[in-house]
């Protein structure tokens, strides 16, 4: 059951300036000392990005009939998490990138202090976010997204994964360890995106299993497209510089699999993504659509 192309391209038109909105309420000027800081985050957080993370959480909510506007505030942490990954991401102690999101990095375009600072402050934003009984009147249930959040970012989720990344430098990693290490560093905080959709729809942790299958198949299908984008993207498409991986040495579906097989992969797992969301009719066609965009974006 394929979904009109217009869809999914409204979707993200719609989430996108949907997500600048929440954060530039969320991040005006305070009038004080600490005005660089919020504009570093303002830089960091509004313009740009896919916003599939939100867009997860939105869509998933909606199958359970969930306010969109409190999944909206959900989806914001998400990315606050998000951006304040590729902030710390792109600092000269890791990455060391120019350009992100098509403009300058944060340390380029402020410096690294105040980087350091915009990615702390946007990690906390995320949980003040779940914290606020604005986002859900259910304790309960701000309790459980918090857990959740907090799980996908620390060392058993995205920073771990981004640990293991810093070793693949220094390390010849197999097929497996690369399978886990992207699993952690960029399917964790996308099954999160999936899971607290779900929470929101007060659906039980027996009940999520077969969204946990498509989280699971599209973070992993996520990761080997953006492999195989490094190879073939066009970095201005792309609005940060590609191929850093290969000069650096570090293990890739890529380099592990080869291009066309990386490329068949990627469509198996859409695929099965889209298999575990067989018992639902229409109202998950924009989750299916989400799968199917992943192979088929150019950044």
């Amino acid at each position: 059951m394929a979904a009109p192309p217009s869809l999914l391209q409204d979707s993200l038109a719609q989430i996108a300036a949907d997500i600048d909105q929440e954060f530039d309420g969320l991040l005006k000027l305070p009038g004080d000392a600490r005005d660089r800081l919020y504009a570093a985050m303002r830089h960091a957080a509004i313009g740009g990005g896919k916003r599939l993370r939100p867009l997860l959480v939105t869509a998933t909510a909606a199958l359970f009939h969930v306010d969109r506007a409190v999944a909206l505030r959900v989806g914001t942490a998400v990315e606050a998490i998000h951006v304040y990954s590729l902030v710390h991401d792109d600092l000269p102690c890791m990455d060391d990138d120019d350009m992100r999101r098509g403009k300058p990095t944060v340390h380029r375009a402020f410096d690294d202090a105040t980087a350091v600072l915009a990615g702390d402050s946007l990690h906390a934003l995320a949980f003040e976010i779940l914290a606020n009984p604005q986002t859900h009147g259910d304790p309960f249930v701000r309790g459980e997204l918090v857990s959740t959040l907090a799980l996908a970012s620390g060392p058993e989720g995205m920073a771990g994964g981004q640990m293991m990344d810093i070793e693949a430098e220094k390390s010849t990693f197999d097929l497996q360890t690369v399978m886990r290490l992207q699993a952690l560093k960029t399917g964790a905080l996308i099954a999160a995106s999936v899971e607290m959709g779900a929470i929101l729809g007060h659906i039980p942790a027996e009940g999520r299993t077969h969204l946990r299958g498509y989280a699971r198949d599209i973070g992993l299908a996520f990761q080997i497209a953006d492999d195989i984008l490094d190879v073939e993207g066009d970095p201005e498409l792309a609005g940060k510089a590609l191929q850093k991986d290969a000069a650096a040495n570090k293990g890739t579906f890529v380099s592990l699999m080869g291009l066309e097989r990386a490329k068949q992969q990627a469509e198996m797992l859409v695929q099965q993504a889209n298999d575990h969301l067989s018992n639902y009719g229409a109202e998950a066609d924009l989750l299916r659509a989400i799968a199917n965009y992943i192979t088929e974006r150019d950044r």
